[in-house]
């Protein structure tokens, strides 16, 4: 898919044909939509790099042709794997256009092409740069706080339960935390690249605007690694709340089980095929029961006593 973008008065607009000063948006391509994008004189290596979704953040130049990898925060379908990773984007800066390209269809990208972006301009194209680069760290901000509720959620249902499958939840968002922390290193290390480039030193306000982003990005990272460590020992923690919740309940069990048996155990004496001692007593079922219930009773308050019920 390939999408043209113009803004006008700090407003996007959508256009047929790109034209200078002009955001190409191209997610998923086919073929002929990469050879289209070739066309218009972005290099061929800069699309394949950018559609790798093992590519590290990086920044390359080649004939005046700005290449960044940039990793954003994708959001899966909950019943993956991985509910949260992370994907290359390719952002390409040409004398004319900025191209944009990227394998699947990301918030950070929708929220730029619906507008929603206060200031944007596709004619600025450094500032353009900084913007999508300061969106995606508060993205990746967003998202943590998504984690950590959903973690907060299944910590409630840990406490009650006897299986493994709050455990194999947070492992799912363990591994997302270990993607988004893998790909935030990435992005801060070619963000300290662009800082010690000569690409954004011309405006004064552009080095602040990456010097923001640097912050962003740097408590992006701190955030995940405090969720990664806090996740990590819960994880171990929860494995042994199970563990214990299993033993309290097969503890019980095990409890009633010598209860009951302690009325079977009379009662088989008594329908033994011989002669027994008050047989012939006419209330003497409802003293086998008597005794039975007794018996039971002070089993019970005995275990209750220990705490074994």
């Amino acid at each position: 898919m390939i999408e043209i973008f113009k803004s006008t008065n700090y407003r996007i607009e959508s256009v047929n044909t790109p034209t200078e000063g002009c955001w190409v948006n191209v997610v998923n391509p086919s073929e002929q939509e990469v050879a289209q994008v070739g066309n218009w004189g972005v290099p061929a290596d800069f699309i394949t790099h950018s559609l790798d979704i093992d590519e590290r953040a990086r920044t390359e130049r080649n004939n005046g042709i700005i290449f960044i990898v940039l990793r954003l925060p994708y959001v899966q379908d909950q019943k993956a794997p991985v509910p949260y990773t992370t994907v290359p984007l390719g952002i390409i800066l040409t004398d004319t256009l900025i191209v944009t390209i990227c394998r699947e269809e990301t918030c950070v990208i929708r929220e730029f092409a619906s507008g929603l972006v206060h200031g944007l301009s596709t004619v600025k194209k450094n500032r353009f740069v900084l913007q999508l680069l300061l969106r995606t760290a508060d993205r990746y901000l967003i998202y943590l706080r998504g984690i950590d509720a959903a973690v907060d959620a299944l910590e409630d249902r840990l406490h009650r339960s006897l299986q493994n499958k709050e455990v194999r939840e947070l492992l799912r968002y363990q591994k997302s935390l270990v993607y988004f922390t893998t790909a935030l290193k990435s992005n801060e290390l070619m963000l300290e690249r662009l800082q010690k480039s000569q690409l954004f030193q011309a405006h004064p306000e552009d080095m602040e605007l990456l010097d923001d982003v640097l912050i962003e990005i740097r408590q992006a990272i701190d955030v995940t690694g405090i969720s990664e460590n806090i996740l990590s020992q819960m994880m171990d923690a929860f494995a042994s709340i199970i563990s214990n919740n299993l033993n309290v309940v097969m503890k019980f069990l095990t409890s009633m089980t010598i209860v009951i048996s302690l009325p079977t155990l009379i009662a088989s004496f008594y329908g033994m095929n011989v002669r027994l001692p008050g047989q012939d007593h006419p209330y003497v079922f409802t003293l086998t029961l008597l005794v039975s219930f007794t018996i039971s009773l002070i089993v019970v308050i005995v275990f209750w006593k220990k705490e074994w019920l």
